[in-house]
Formats: C-alpha cells, sequence, structure tokens
C-alpha cells in the first residue's frame, strides 16, 4: 500500500511541475522592443592606424640589437582611437571615440550601441575615423532606410566591403 502511494504522490508532483513549466513557458509575454520600434545596432571591431609611420633603422640602432633580433624597419606599436558619429533624421545620437586595447595600446578598437528609433523611414549618416587628426582618414556614409517595427539594423565597418555597411 505504501509503495502504491508513493508512485501516486511523484507523479501528482512531476505533473504539478509540468504544468507550472507549461505555464511559466508562455507567460508573461516577453517583448524586446516597444510596439512600432526598431533598433540600431552600432558595432565594430577595428584597428586603428599606427600613430608613427615605420622608418628603418640607423646603423646605430641595429648595432646595438643582437644579430637575430634585427629588423629593417621600426615600426611604433600604438594606434590611433576609431572615432565614430551617427546623425538620424538630422538629430546626433551618437559621438564616441574608442580607445585601443591592450597594454601598449596597439589592439583593437571597439564599440557596441543599441539605439532604438520610431519605425519608419530614416535618414542615417554615419561618419567613420581611425587616424585622429588626419581629415583624410575621415569615412562618411549617408542612407535613407525603411525601418519596420521590430526591425534590427546593423551598422559596421568592414575593410573588405569597402568601409561603413548597412545590413
Amino acid at each position: 500500500m505504501n509503495r502504491a502511494l508513493n508512485w501516486v504522490g511523484q507523479a501528482v508532483l512531476y505533473g504539478c511541475f509540468a504544468v507550472a513549466l507549461g505555464v511559466l513557458s508562455r507567460w508573461p509575454t516577453y517583448h524586446p522592443l516597444p510596439p512600432d520600434t526598431a533598433e540600431i545596432k552600432v558595432s565594430f571591431l577595428h584597428y586603428g592606424q599606427r600613430l608613427e609611420d615605420c622608418r628603418p633603422y640607423t646603423e646605430a640602432e641595429k648595432a646595438k640589437m643582437a644579430p637575430n633580433m634585427r629588423r629593417a624597419m621600426k615600426c611604433g606599436r600604438e594606434r590611433s582611437p576609431v572615432h565614430i558619429e551617427v546623425e538620424i533624421d538630422g538629430q546626433p545620437v551618437l559621438n564616441h571615440t574608442a580607445r585601443p586595447s591592450g597594454l601598449s595600446h596597439d589592439g583593437a578598437s571597439t564599440i557596441y550601441r543599441r539605439l532604438n528609433v520610431p519605425a519608419g523611414e530614416r535618414r542615417i549618416v554615419v561618419r567613420f575615423q581611425d587616424r585622429m587628426g588626419i581629415e583624410e582618414s575621415l569615412k562618411s556614409m549617408e542612407k535613407t532606410v525603411d525601418l519596420k517595427p521590430a526591425q534590427v539594423l546593423v551598422i559596421d565597418y568592414d575593410q573588405g566591403k569597402g568601409g561603413i555597411v548597412f545590413q
């Protein structure tokens, strides 16, 4: 009799657990974005330009080095910060300078920002600079996009694809 009671009690507990799991998997309803809202993600990982140009070693500098350490060119490690500006419909929404990572400031600069905007047609202007103070390194792109509700637009920088990318 005890054995049968144990099996019934176990079945009731497992049933209650299954019902609770089923209810909590459907309720409350999760909405990642408010209604009629789209999201723009600005995400990149980019190595800024080197702050110093490479130059040949002098003979005196080469003489101080061990023979197996001698190279033809000396290149500084430190990289420039990367700066990005984003405007949506003429309003600046992001103005950020990402410092290079690493102890010697020679790593990649990264940024990840999420911008919630009303759905609809938006004019987006992106300015990207990977060598501070050098006007030739400024890249920009202007694009008009029609954002649907709950759509996610990613703005990235990919040198292989020609620079600033909207996807």
